[in-house]
């Protein structure tokens, strides 16, 4: 068997400290790139904050000035007593800081984990009922890890993916508060989906992996984008992010295979219709094609594939497994394609048809093998289409599915309405090929 390339997975880390970053939240409303003075104000229990008998408010800012912060994961909370708040300002030379404000007005919180090992100012007014406003101010550093852990996702900048591509998480270490890690990460897609995330501490590819999956397949051209807010989590004692992961995908047209390797045919569907019905020949007896749904990963022209007694430059191939299973031109056996099966795994093709789908063909095309005496193996390539939706829900630390659509995503119960269903990067990693 021989091994392939290795690939280099595709990460990108954003916060760099190039500029300052202010973010208010006036009323309830997010605004960027306010300015404002700071009065300055006294500290009370730890906390900053201020308050006077004329103007009735007192307001806190956590953590408090001058502290350095030993949990990032919590945040920022800015509370008014006897008033509303009306403008929050973080500065800061990392990750830009966003929040919320209740529906009384009186408890600001931001929105993910504070970066480690940063600086943050804070500005904060509150109005009290006689309309007198109150300023405080509260400068802080959050703690530097002894130790870290870091995340690289599989998408490629800016390609464009199969419907059923899954977000692929690489972790650097197990992580134990999954729980953390889950509510910290971030997904938006043009077309609203309903998915969940799946742990699998099994993986062969990392000490952890961590998978997106849709309930149905992605729509056609949606453009997704994912952010790892993972700068200051927790994931263990002691153990923190620094870094924040972002990127940006596109699921393309719609193309899927069903081989049938006991009926020696390959349907092949292009936007929900059959595209074409070739006939094919797979794994002979002893090397069968293992039945699945699965993903193909990527795809070479040719591919140098060597076994016992062979060593052959394939052309056309398209990789569905990391052990070595292809669709691929397998001009030595046309004579046998749609009679029996003489592969070693692969599935054989004409050349013209081989060329022809893998033209076609991006990371993420479902293939489905079927009318095989052997089984699939998960994690043997992108296996995740394998699993039941209910089985795929219990791989969440969560347990809940997420809301996905144009303004980002959220938790909500598996028993939600599902939202509208629809019907990678190009080399795999260490892995043997196999010959047809």
């Amino acid at each position: 068997m021989a091994v392939p390339d290795t690939t280099s997975w595709s990460s990108r880390r954003c916060g760099d400290p190039l500029a300052t970053v202010a973010v208010c939240a006036t009323l309830g409303l997010l605004v960027t790139a306010c300015s404002g003075g700071a009065k300055s104000a006294a500290r009370h229990g730890g906390h900053a904050s201020v308050g006077t008998a004329a103007a009735a408010v007192r307001l806190s800012i956590t953590p408090s000035s001058g502290s350095t912060d030993p949990a990032p994961n919590r945040g920022i909370t800015v509370t008014a007593a006897g008033g509303r708040i009306s403008r929050v300002i973080v500065r800061t030379a990392g990750d830009p800081v966003t929040g919320t404000l209740n529906v009384a007005g009186t408890v600001w919180h931001s929105t993910w984990a504070l970066d480690v090992s940063q600086h943050y100012a804070v500005v904060a007014t509150a109005v009290a009922v006689s309309g007198k406003p109150v300023t405080q101010t509260s400068s802080f550093r959050t703690v530097s890890p002894r130790q870290t852990f870091r995340a690289q996702i599989i998408e490629g900048s800016r390609q464009t993916y199969g419907v059923g591509t899954p977000i692929i998480l690489f972790f650097s270490r197990p992580i134990v508060d999954k729980a953390a890690v889950e509510r910290s990460l971030e997904v938006s897609a043009s077309k609203p989906v309903m998915g969940a995330w799946y742990w699998d501490g099994s993986c062969r590819l990392a000490p952890m992996c961590l998978y997106f999956r849709t309930r149905g397949y992605w729509p056609t051209h949606t453009r997704v984008s994912f952010t790892g807010h993972l700068n200051g989590v927790e994931v263990a004692p002691g153990v923190y992010g620094h870094h924040t992961l972002t990127q940006t995908f596109t699921i393309g047209s719609s193309l899927s295979v069903v081989a049938n390797t006991a009926g020696h045919y390959m349907n092949v569907y292009r936007g929900g219709r059959l595209f074409a019905h070739w006939p094919i020949s797979s794994g002979r007896p002893g090397d069968d094609t293992p039945n699945g749904t699965y993903l193909t990963i990527e795809k070479e022209n040719p591919v140098d594939m060597i076994g016992p007694g062979y060593n052959i430059e394939v052309p056309w191939s398209v990789r569905f497994t990391f052990s070595g299973d292809y669709l691929h031109d397998a001009y030595w056996s046309v004579g046998e394609q749609g009679f029996t099966n003489v592969s070693h795994g692969c599935v054989n093709m004409s050349p013209a048809d081989a060329e022809i789908y893998y033209k076609m063909a991006v990371p993420g095309d479902p293939v489905k093998i079927i009318g095989s005496p052997r089984a699939g193996t998960w994690d043997n390539g992108w296996t995740v289409w394998f699993l039941p939706w209910k089985q795929w829900l219990r791989g969440s630390a969560l347990h809940e599915a997420v809301q996905v659509g144009p303004d980002g995503s959220t938790f909500v119960s598996p028993a939600s309405p599902l939202a509208t269903p629809a019907a990678a990067p190009i080399r795999a990693p260490n892995a043997q090929r196999r010959s047809a």
